[in-house]
């Protein structure tokens, strides 16, 4: 992807930019990583003592390329405003996520203070399978087995507590990779269990940035405007966020000088972005789609769809207490982000697998708002925009796609109660309900022509 190889090659020669020691291991080598955990340890007040070794997933290709460049990327930062760019240097180290060996090795470093993990969802169930090879002693190959052979060698080192990070985009994702961890230990060595849970901490978070694909448009842009070859260079909006809370035995950078927040309390903080990004982005997705847009910022600036968001906002703040989560200004910072037109995030990826997010996102506030006595029209109007998507759409990307295709048989009015049991059987019971979110429909039949 190289844009002109007349150009020097991004490395630490070519930038001052010094390598920390390495304090973190990463484990998860990726887009968001690059733009998120990497940028705030770069611009923590003592980011000259923390570097990051950080290891792919599944393939070592974006290792490669980044070891290639001393583990140097540049960070594209892009709003309607123009663009910005800067090197980050705090990944130090970049290594195909296979090597179990060398990431053992650094786990059980005296000096790693901090695991953090960008694995997915879906990782943090599948150790099971690595059970057998942790028994015979063989080399794990899913994330939760490659974490546990780590922090077996580093309880075999006598190398002292650590932390565990998950950035991971799902609720109380430290409890998540705390019993992942443990049930996988427990299955085949109780004392490494027992260590871990008097030794390793797990820390939640509440992760934000987006940040979409690299274009090979993205790094000849790099190379024009800095005068060097960067194979992997990042886009990223402008915005970040990044909530935490847990204990760091042994440490951390001060990520709180970037702007990172450390709470008490996580769940405040996941239900804000639950509900009020997440929530958003959904709507826009299922009703946007169904009036002909592509991307949130087409979405956002159809009264429609604008008018949709409001309103499930305002019913989701009743439920999000507490002066420091600032919700006024939540609210319009995210309509700022959501009309960046120069990040293109795409509709149809966000619409993927509602019948698992409406879940999270719409039914708990509906419930809530029911309860207390009201309608529920702003998170009745998300589940009716999804029906309304599934039902005008041929291809459906959902765990439950095949129950979806079976109730689109249906006459529509036994459609929607059909898919409303599908994500919840309880509410479907309701006919006032189901006649209801059948009603609103209607708000978004009017089809945008370009």
């Amino acid at each position: 992807m190289n844009s002109n190889p007349a150009l020097p090659r991004l490395d630490r020669s070519t930038v001052a930019a010094p390598k920390a020691p390495i304090r973190i291991v990463h484990l998860g080598l990726g887009a968001f990583h690059r733009s998120h955990q990497a940028w705030y340890t770069q611009h923590a007040g003592d980011s000259a003592a923390w570097g990051i070794a950080a290891f792919t997933g599944r393939r070592p290709d974006a290792a490669e390329a980044l070891a290639a460049q001393d583990g140097l990327f540049t960070l594209v930062e892009r709003s309607d405003a123009g663009d910005s760019f800067e090197v980050i240097g705090s990944i130090v180290e970049a290594v195909d996520g296979a090597d179990v060996g060398r990431f053992a090795e650094l786990v059980a470093a005296p000096a790693t203070a901090v695991i953090t993990l960008t694995v997915t969802e879906a990782a943090y169930g599948l150790g099971a399978a690595d059970l057998p090879l942790l028994a015979a002693g063989g080399e794990p190959t899913t994330p939760m087995g490659r974490l546990v052979a780590g922090l077996a060698a580093r309880r075999d080192a006598d190398a002292g507590p650590l932390a565990v990070v998950s950035c991971d985009n799902l609720s109380d994702n430290g409890a998540v990779a705390r019993e992942g961890v443990l049930s996988l230990a427990r299955g085949f060595d109780a004392e490494l269990a027992a260590w871990i849970e008097a030794n390793v901490s797990f820390v939640s978070t509440s992760v934000d940035r987006i940040t979409p694909r690299t274009t090979p448009a993205d790094v000849a842009a790099v190379s024009e405007a800095c005068g060097y070859r960067d194979s992997s260079p990042v886009v990223a909006e402008p915005f970040g966020n990044w909530i935490l809370s847990g204990d760091f035995p042994a440490g951390r950078p001060r990520w709180e000088d970037a702007g990172a927040v450390f709470v008490d309390e996580i769940e405040p903080y996941e239900n804000r972005k639950l509900w009020l990004l997440n929530g958003a982005h959904s709507i826009l997705a299922y009703a946007g789609q169904v009036r002909g847009h592509g991307t949130v910022a087409e979405a956002l600036a159809d009264a429609v769809c604008l008018q949709a968001v409001e309103e499930f906002w305002d019913e989701a703040a009743r439920h999000l207490e507490g002066a420091d989560l600032g919700i006024p200004e939540y609210r319009e910072a995210l309509l700022e982000r959501f009309g960046n037109s120069r990040i293109a995030h795409h509709l149809a990826q966000i619409a993927m697998d509602g019948t698992a997010k409406l879940r999270m996102r719409a039914l708990p506030v509906l419930a809530a708002e029911r309860a207390a006595g009201r309608s529920g029209d702003g998170a009745a109007t998300m589940v009716a925009a999804w029906i309304a998507y599934v039902s005008s759409t041929p291809e459906i990307r959902d765990p439950l796609a095949a129950d979806i295709r079976e109730a689109l048989e249906l006459t529509p009015e036994r459609r929607t109660g059909a898919l409303l049991a599908l994500l919840s059987p309880e509410l479907a019971a309701d006919r006032s309900l189901v006649a209801r979110i059948h009603g609103l429909q209607d708000r978004f039949a009017a089809i945008v022509a370009h």
